[in-house]
């Protein structure tokens, strides 16, 4: 393909994504083939002639498109948001014609800079404090990972690589240090609540640590508490291990609780103090750290706790009108990823790098290679500024606050287990009777998220607290207008009236 004819298709495919999401509202939510649908539509091998543009065209709508879940749908209820802007997919079209590798500042010095740039943008839009901007005399500063499970694995290798070094004798040499290090591993542990992403297990597991999982109670919103960690540490300490990582949460998966910060840093001065030896502790807000763009969420939150951890991540990609992958991880002192992860080689070698005159962000991640990702993010900030930014999510949470009370209305249907938190309202339906038990609430609730889910018009997801099924749904999408959770709450008391009379 020549640059005429890129010009010319480039421009009809502009056109079919506008058209895309400008008719969205008339597809179906969720994808209905079978598993293995397209094997049946595609040949057993690669053509041997190259094919014309428009036949490959055509075969977007016609093959890859009835297997798409529509994630920007106004009727997405599902899981959490998963936005694409208008501006943020040109910043990947220009990401995509720039492309490269671009692990260290010489590959392209405009792509580091950007990103260092950037994400000292978006750690003063959601008020981080100081200490993680790239400016800081902490030497802290951001980094684009892939997604929060990326995030959280640097995290935990850092804060494994930290623990070692300052626990273990510093005239250790050779085969005796590296004794010390597999023993010492041996009783590592990495901790988080029961309602923490499972991420922060998958780490454990790839660095071969131990993970012990803090109980949640519904009192308590199944949020992290003080007197929870302090039990777990002092379980984890009378059995001789040594807890090195705390994964934290601001807006868990399930119901968007926020752990009590406040609590974890009073709990970590008594069992673990700041200095050789802490606890690292990494604040996850995939999902709801996009709030943070609001000066009331900031307050409400306490962002201020967090000049007391050591890292934090959200997901730009979640809810901030920014396609995936977009996963914004903050460190209080850079050197604690690149003692971790650097690992040099004679062909990477240059002299601004030599000279530590700049960053290379493959100091920073687990892969060599990465992309220009941070040219979306500048896009999307330039396009809609703060304030649009703000908007959009006081206008979500509104829904969402609009939903509950709606649900609140008809407490013959409905009982919320929690929220509206942010976007996030969990609920379950009431039995039929009012001495119903939990096995029937349970049925019942099971039978009408399928029935909400099987009709096509909309998708929701389940969850399970405290033994309680329960039916999530979430307002953050940004097509998703007023009318549409209208809607969506016309339908599911439709469904559950059904349900309860079948």
């Amino acid at each position: 393909m020549e640059s005429r004819e890129f010009r010319e298709v480039a421009k009809a495919t502009v056109d079919q994504i506008a058209d895309y999401y400008d008719n969205l509202i008339d597809r179906e939510v969720v994808s209905t083939v079978e598993p293995g649908y397209l094997r049946k539509f595609l040949p057993d091998e690669a053509p041997q002639d190259g094919e014309e543009w428009k036949d490959i065209q055509h075969d977007i709508e016609t093959k890859i498109l009835p297997g798409i879940t529509h994630w920007n749908h106004p009727n997405f209820h599902a899981f959490f948001s998963c936005p694409a802007s208008f501006p943020s997919i040109l910043g990947e079209m220009y990401s995509a014609a720039l492309t490269g590798p671009f692990f260290n500042w010489i590959c392209s010095p405009a792509v580091t800079e950007l990103e260092t740039i950037v994400l000292d943008w978006v750690c003063k839009l959601i008020g981080l404090p100081t200490c993680y901007l790239s400016t800081s005399s902490t030497r802290g500063g951001g980094v684009i990972q892939g997604s929060a499970s990326e995030a959280i694995l640097v995290s935990m290798v850092a804060a494994r690589d930290k623990y070692l070094h300052e626990t273990l004798p510093a005239d250790l040499e050779g085969e005796a240090r590296e004794e010390a290090i597999a023993l010492k591993r041996s009783k590592m542990v990495a901790l988080a609540s029961a309602t923490t992403h499972s991420s922060a297990k998958k780490a454990a597991i790839i660095l071969g640590v131990r993970f012990v999982t803090i109980p949640v109670r519904a009192e308590d919103n199944y949020a992290l508490t003080g007197a929870g960690l302090a039990t777990a540490l002092a379980e984890c300490r009378a059995k001789g291990l040594q807890p090195f990582f705390l994964a934290t949460t601001l807006g868990t998966t399930d119901t968007c609780a926020v752990d009590d910060f406040g609590a974890v840093i009073d709990t970590l001065a008594s069992f673990a103090p700041p200095g050789p030896g802490e606890l690292w502790v990494h604040v996850d807000a995939a999902f709801a750290g996009s709030a943070l763009v609001c000066p009331e969420v900031q307050e409400q939150v306490g962002v201020h706790y967090f000049e007391r951890f050591h890292s934090f991540n959200f997901n730009m990609h979640k809810w901030l009108l920014t396609n995936f992958d977009a996963s914004c991880l903050f460190v209080r002192d850079r050197v604690w990823f690149t003692q971790a992860l650097t690992i040099n080689q004679a062909v990477y070698s240059n002299a601004a790098s030599a000279g530590g005159l700049v960053t290379d962000y493959r100091e920073w991640q687990i892969p060599l290679g990465r992309r220009f990702r941070s040219l979306k993010i500048w896009f999307v900030l330039r396009s809609y500024g703060a304030r649009g930014l703000q908007e959009h999510i006081r206008r979500t949470i509104r829904q969402g606050e609009e939903f509950a009370e709606w649900m609140r209305a008809r407490p013959d249907l409905f009982e919320i287990l929690t929220g509206p938190s942010f976007t996030l309202t969990v609920f379950r339906l009431v039995g039929r009777t009012p001495d119903a038990g939990l096995e029937e609430k349970n049925t019942l609730t099971k039978a009408l998220c399928e029935r909400v889910n099987s009709s096509g018009k909309m998708w929701v997801t389940g969850t399970a607290l405290s033994g309680q099924f329960a039916i999530r749904f979430m307002t953050a999408n940004h097509l998703t207008q007023r009318e549409h959770v209208q809607n969506a709450f016309d339908w599911i008391v439709e469904a559950a009236e059904e349900v309860l009379k079948a």
